[in-house]
């Protein structure tokens, strides 16, 4: 992993540092498996090393909205794709740039299609989704919510 940096000042509460990690990934084909594993390692060192609690279930979720963003930019744009991750208050962020300004639009569900369900997914699972031009292309964010009342096996510290 590059690195995960601490800041101030970047949108989280006055007293909250944001715990973030970024990536330049080059367009091409190895770029959804390195960002998985920027992602993965990411959230390990978030809970090991800041001990904020993330359950396997947020890691299992930002892995899969890595990759599917990740596959979107590398299908869709040309040329380099940068991704950012970052501990938003009780979120994980993922945001994903590339050169396409053409924002995503999901499609009408279709259980006869075969593929193009991306999208789909990750709106369903997503806290939030915002598709967003930018000055040079588009930026896709996602906040995928780090409490997980459902999963019992947290590997994290215990909030207690």
């Amino acid at each position: 992993m590059d690195s995960v940096s601490a800041s101030e000042g970047d949108g989280t509460a006055p007293h909250e540092t944001a715990l973030r990690t970024e990536v330049a990934l080059d367009g091409g084909s190895a770029d959804i498996g390195r960002a998985r594993d920027l992602a993965a390692a990411f959230l390990t060192e978030v809970r090991a090393g800041h001990g904020v609690p993330v359950p396997q279930r947020v890691m299992d979720l930002t892995q899969l909205m890595v990759s599917e963003l990740v596959t979107n930019s590398r299908k869709y744009a040309p040329g380099p794709i940068l991704m950012d991750l970052r501990i938003a208050g009780d979120a994980v962020e993922v945001a994903v740039w590339d050169s396409n300004s053409v924002l995503p639009v999901a499609r009408a569900a279709d259980a006869g299609r075969v593929g193009q369900h991306g999208l789909e997914i990750v709106m369903a699972v997503a806290q939030s989704f915002e598709a967003r031009r930018e000055p040079v292309g588009k930026r896709i964010t996602v906040r995928i919510a780090l409490a997980d009342d459902s999963d019992s096996t947290d590997i994290g510290p215990s909030p207690h």
